[in-house]
């Protein structure tokens, strides 16, 4: 199919669908910083890419933002502001509408919010269409609180304008979770033209993994195999890999433990096997509210290690001090490390202080489905907190690709 990427971030949307075998012919999205992380990550060639990385950092943005790295693309930065004749001809629409106003970390003003209620933009697009230009299918997602914001009469009319539209619909939560490891639970909806699109694409139900050998990575990596028997890593879960006599050393297998931990203040170091919801605002660091944002805990003073501290410093083995414990109690303290920057410590009984570390902006992408290849594309023209932005507001890419492998033209 041919698709649209509405709202489109830096195209979660358009990655998903691309790996299932559709095409993009355009996109609409506001903010410049995504735009130009968009059109690094899916429409400059390698040597554009490698012109842009020339510049000073700060003037990446704008350079990006030029016509002529879309290569002649049909891009929008406004919906209100487009007419329908103006869109190329599509067989999807794909858009996750702003969700501020129906995310249950708002205000939930619902549709009566300015930047929740584009939703209807879309559709008076889709209605100035002559129906034989109509897209066969409206792909939407948005946060799972639409289902019930406003006593789930947002949601009724949702389903009305789609109805008044021409458009069957039927929707699923999904979380994340299934796929990669973060709890984002989602509303995916599909609109199908009637007496044109007629196969059903929910229920999407979870891959059946209770006998299967989950090998999540491999650090042994060589140029002449991408995966040896050395070095992979298998998930707790499922069974384990046959086991040989490992002749050699390193050839056992490594089992991954959880690594996520609860951001907030006196939460200690409970550890989760996966990621809390990712937030455009995940860069606001320790927060109050528990389970709300995750990060990863790093020892930096094990108790083995105690008697080299002094006055309490933990001391390099030069007698260089690594960092000074600014305050000191069993629910948290302050680190002020040796390159001047604070992080919040708590207590583990086998480990000793451990240090909070917030999750980067490349485990963020890879949060959301991305391989370290976009990562990098995004990452040329922006800065980390507009690359936590990107990753908070965006879709998970693998959730995207399992449903759109289930849409296509009819024949």
């Amino acid at each position: 199919m041919k698709f649209i990427d509405f709202f489109s971030g830096v195209g979660g949307f358009r990655r998903g669908m691309e790996l299932a075998g559709h095409e993009c012919v355009g996109f609409c999205e506001f903010d410049k910083f995504a735009v130009a992380g968009y059109t690094a990550m899916h429409l400059m060639t390698d040597d554009e890419r490698e012109y842009i990385s020339t510049l000073p950092k700060n003037k990446r943005v704008a350079e990006a933002g030029k016509e002529e790295y879309r290569h002649g693309e049909w891009y929008a930065n406004d919906i209100r502001r487009i007419f329908a004749e103006d869109i190329p001809k599509a067989d999807c629409w794909c858009f996750g509408f702003p969700c501020q106003d129906i995310s249950i970390a708002g205000k939930q003003l619902g549709f009566d919010g300015a930047r929740s209620s584009l939703f209807f933009r879309v559709i008076r697009l889709v209605q100035d269409l002559e129906e034989k230009d109509r897209p066969t299918y409206l792909f939407i997602e948005n946060v799972k609180n639409l289902l019930s914001v406003n006593g789930g009469t947002d949601f009724l009319k949702l389903l009305i304008a789609l109805d008044e539209s021409g458009y069957d619909a039927e929707w699923q939560v999904i979380n994340s979770a299934d796929y990669i490891p973060q709890n984002r639970e989602r509303v995916f909806i599909i609109g199908h033209l009637r007496g044109r699109s007629t196969t059903k694409v929910f229920p999407i139900e979870r891959a059946d993994r209770e006998n299967s050998i989950p090998q999540i990575g491999n650090f042994m990596v060589t140029k002449k195999r991408s995966n040896p028997n050395q070095g992979r890593i298998y998930a707790v879960d499922g069974i384990a890999p046959c086991l040989n006599k490992m002749d050699g050393g390193r050839r056992e297998p490594y089992i991954a433990q959880p690594v996520f931990c609860d951001m907030s203040e006196g939460a200690g170091v409970q550890q989760y096997e996966k990621a809390f919801c990712l937030q455009a605002r995940y860069n606001k660091g320790v927060c109050n509210r528990r389970m709300e944002v995750s990060c990863v805990c790093v020892p930096v003073l094990t108790p083995d290690r105690a008697e080299k501290r002094q006055n309490g410093r933990r001391m390099k083995e030069n007698g260089e001090p690594m960092f000074t414990l600014t305050g000191q109690d069993r629910h948290g303290i302050l680190v002020s490390m040796s390159n001047g920057a604070e992080v919040y410590t708590v207590w583990h009984e086998t480990y000793g202080w451990i240090a909070i570390r917030k999750l980067t902006p490349r485990e963020c992408f890879r949060l959301q489905g991305w391989s370290d290849e976009y990562f990098d594309r995004a990452e040329l023209v922006n800065s980390d907190s507009q690359l936590y932005k990107q990753a908070g507001n965006g879709v998970t890419v693998p959730v995207i690709y399992e449903i759109a492998k289930r849409m296509g033209v009819e024949k």
